[in-house]
């Protein structure tokens, strides 16, 4: 059902990429930083203290994005043996850790201004915060073990159990009484968040979405090419 594919195969195609990537989040960029900091209007509320949301925001739905995408390719990776799943995987954990970290810095900056402190021990931001504990458990793993067995196997179950903490960032505005307010954007109904501040929301959130293909990319080469130092034809 899965294939192994050679790694000088998957090389010429990945190391090709990352240029034609970085082109394309410099132009999504620089539209969205024009629409976010110019264009989008200021809240009647918070002022433009919003702003902070057009990088707060993405950056939270990318490190659940990609923690969940972890979460699939470790587990169908350990269950079919495929190597390949566990390097991209790992691969992925890098950008997601860096955007979890940016999830919370600008949270505790926003936070300042519109809860008059710069951390409280809220239901969302704690369950980010073990998140960020689950990525950094996760890399942890590949530095300790040298064995790949080893290491596929625990980081499956880190991934297992962190993705428990995925719907509970989700619906905790919903399930308990916290500072965040409840979502504004939702798929299957309509959202309460203006056209004017949706707009360069999803831009910012496609900008953010190639940096981190930009940065998985450039650690995914690397992992080829440690597969290609050690002369193994196939992954």
């Amino acid at each position: 059902m899965f294939k192994y594919f050679q790694p000088n195969r998957i090389f010429s195609i990945t190391s090709k990429a990352p240029k034609y990537v970085f082109i394309l989040f410099v132009i999504v960029l620089s539209i969205g930083l024009v629409e976010a900091l110019i264009l989008s209007p200021e809240d009647y509320k918070q002022s433009h203290s919003v702003r902070i949301m057009y990088v707060h925001v993405p950056a939270a739905w990318i490190t659940l994005g990609i923690f969940s995408s972890m979460t699939l390719l470790s587990v169908i990776g350990y269950i079919f043996k495929i190597r390949n799943f566990f390097l991209i995987s790992k691969s992925l954990a890098a950008s997601g850790l860096v955007f979890n970290i940016i999830a919370l810095v600008t949270g505790s900056i926003w936070g300042k201004p519109t809860w008059g402190t710069w951390w409280a021990w809220d239901a969302r931001i704690t369950s980010m915060l073990i998140l960020s504990l689950f990525y950094i458990m996760y890399l942890l793993v590949w530095r300790i073990y040298k064995d790949d067995e080893k290491a596929f196997k625990i980081s499956s179950i880190i991934t297992i159990l962190g993705i428990i903490n995925v719907p509970i960032i989700k619906y905790s505005v919903d399930w308990w009484n916290t500072l965040h307010q409840s979502s504004s954007i939702n798929i299957l109904s309509k959202s309460s968040i203006h056209s004017s501040m949706l707009l360069p929301l999803v831009i910012m959130t496609a900008a953010f979405a190639l940096f981190s293909l930009l940065i998985f990319l450039m650690k995914y080469n690397t992992e080829l090419i440690k597969i290609k130092n050690k002369g193994l034809d196939r992954l």
